[in-house]
């Protein structure tokens, strides 16, 4: 009778996850060099839900970003570290929180490309 608990526990956790029928998030590959690589990879993947935008990086690990409209960009949406922006060429947003560096493609609004 011992087995019956961790048997119900096991299939309560196999019913856990994404329900049936629910599509896979949205996920594009971007640019990133992670843990102070000078080298950029398409090795991020990023969703966005809403305002939000969370970063999945290969080893499991993720941030998330909220989208601003005050010529930022992005502003780090948890953590400790604040996300430092530039705008670089080619419509490009550059974001680094720590040793991390993503990049986003973006749009400059015209009102923010001075800023």
């Amino acid at each position: 009778m011992r087995k019956a608990p961790a048997l119900i526990a096991l299939v309560l956790l196999a019913g856990c996850g994404r329900p049936k029928g629910d599509p896979e998030p949205d996920m594009r590959k971007i640019d990133c060099a992670l843990g102070g690589a000078t080298a950029f990879a398409p090795q991020c993947e990023v969703e966005q839900a809403g305002a939000m935008l969370i970063v999945h990086e290969p080893g499991g690990a993720f941030r998330r970003f909220r989208k601003v409209d005050d010529g930022r960009g992005v502003v780090a949406a948890d953590g400790m570290e604040d996300a430092h922006v530039a705008w670089i060429a080619d419509g490009m947003l550059e974001v680094a929180v720590g040793q991390d560096r993503y990049r986003f493609p973006a749009k400059v609004k015209p009102d923010a490309a001075g800023k």
